[in-house]
């Protein structure tokens, strides 16, 4: 019951929030914005291993943002295919002779750095595989503006997604260190050179399941979160960060899942030590659009993953939970974390045998266990209605009947069997931790052509030429 009451709660700092998040995205003049010279330039990273079928396609979209200045840095992490290759062909890319690379924060040696003078504000960086992590702090050390944005490789950002973040970031810069972004499931929409031109629910089980967790985490959880300044992650495929604080608290940490989560934990921790006022902000209307896993094999991989990457990063910051110090994240946020989030399987396959011994000794009814069975699915059917109706009232995405049909029926599948598989998956991620089993996992992508309906791909400098 208490994880309950904390998930009501959150969810209704969500709901005091939107009213103002729906003003700020329908009558916000973000587009005045997109040709203005106050605007702060932007340095996007993004990160590629293994991205030859999906990096193009990420790159033509980022090159063609309504944002001012900004550049655009693909970091080649010793990818096993050819995610350097298509980079070069495509863009007619030459490695530079000298280029500008302050080594601020530790990586792996930089190859090459690769460039067009056609494309002023495209750069591509080939190093040894480092990780997720490194690439971002190798990205880093060769990026020239002040702000910084992760995106993944296999991500599509909407046109006005990057304006939207700088125009949250512009109400109050000395205080931002950092934002997150709206991350929402692409499979099923319909791509056209590079953006989302129709919105679709997936076709196949296992992402729909994934979009009704999105909804719920995004706009039930991270819009609450930010409202108290106890957010304790920026998804890795869609954030915004003042550089200056990343490279303070020594950019991202390697060799383990999870860097997103830690590089937001060690912004709180720095900012709270040094008593400077802060906030990590949350900005919906800045929609990213991501490939979900579309098999069990990748699902169960990635959430294994999560799973290692949670603990790790409650372990190594255990002495911030339960220490007013740290504030909300100290008294809230890391309690929550530990409790509700990687201990909850131990707590829920605990309780349930409790239950079911409790009833094969006779010491309980079976009806008890019907009661607290029904109790558990409504609240959290009514939690997944209550993102879903923050949805409708701010954003109105999805405009077939049909597929806000769809997403309260897998809001209800997904408490026999599916809820059951991510407490299991996250058990497991917690044993290949205990094991120092820090493999990734296979992750296959497929080409955004293949959602698409578009014909022939169209490159930044074609879209130029028919504008």
């Amino acid at each position: 019951m208490t994880v309950n009451l904390i998930y009501f709660s959150i969810m209704g700092f969500s709901f005091r929030q939107i009213m103002t998040i729906f003003r700020r995205a329908a009558y916000s003049k973000y587009n005045t914005l997109s040709g203005s010279e106050l605007v702060p330039p932007i340095s996007l990273l993004v990160p590629a291993f293994n991205e030859e079928v999906t990096v193009i396609e990420n790159v033509n979209c980022l090159l063609t943002l309504n944002y001012p200045t900004y550049e655009v840095i693909v970091i080649n992490d010793g990818s096993k295919d050819n995610t350097l290759g298509v980079l070069r062909e495509e863009f007619g890319l030459e490695p530079l002779a000298n280029p500008d690379i302050r080594q601020t924060i530790d990586c792996q040696p930089i190859t090459a750095v690769y460039h067009n003078p056609q494309y002023p504000h495209l750069y591509v960086i080939d190093k040894p595989n480092g990780g997720k992590a490194d690439s971002l702090n190798a990205g880093i050390n060769l990026s020239h503006y002040p702000l910084i944005s992760s995106i993944d490789a296999d991500s599509l950002l909407e046109k006005d997604a990057l304006i939207r973040m700088a125009r949250m970031y512009m109400e109050n810069p000395e205080e931002t260190v950092a934002i997150g972004g709206d991350v929402r499931i692409a499979n099923g929409c319909v791509i056209e050179n590079g953006a989302v031109k129709q919105v679709s629910l997936p076709r196949k089980m296992w992402p729909m399941f994934q979009a009704t967790e999105y909804l719920k985490a995004f706009l039930g959880g991270r819009i609450g979160w930010s409202s108290i300044n106890g957010l304790i992650i920026v998804s890795g495929a869609f954030g915004l960060f003042r550089k200056d604080y990343v490279t303070a608290v020594g950019g991202y940490r390697g060799g383990y899942p999870g860097e997103d989560m830690n590089i937001i934990i060690k912004l709180h921790r720095y900012m709270l030590e040094n008593k400077v006022k802060y906030r990590i902000a949350f900005c919906p209307e800045a929609v990213c659009w991501t490939q979900a896993p579309d098999t069990y094999r990748i699902l169960s991989n990635q959430r294994k993953r999560w799973g290692r990457g949670n603990l790790k990063n409650m372990i190594e910051n255990f002495d911030m939970a339960f220490n007013p110090r740290y504030k909300v994240m100290g008294l809230l946020t890391m309690p929550y974390n530990i409790i509700f989030e990687a201990l909850n399987p131990y707590f829920k396959i605990t309780g349930l045998l409790a239950l079911i011994g409790y009833t094969m000794l006779d010491m309980t009814h079976w009806r008890i266990l019907a009661v607290f069975w029904l109790i558990n699915f409504l609240s959290g059917y009514v939690l997944s209605i209550g993102a879903l109706l923050l949805e409708e009232l701010a954003f109105k995405r999805f405009s077939k009947l049909s597929d806000l049909c769809r997403l309260l029926l897998f809001s209800v599948f997904k408490f026999f069997g599916y809820a059951q598989l991510g407490g299991l998956w996250r058990i497991q991620g917690h044993i290949q931790f205990m094991r120092n089993n820090n493999s990734w996992g296979t992750m296959t992508r497929q080409s955004w052509g293949d959602k698409s309906v578009a014909g022939k791909r169209e490159t930044p400098a074609e879209q130029a030429k028919t504008a």
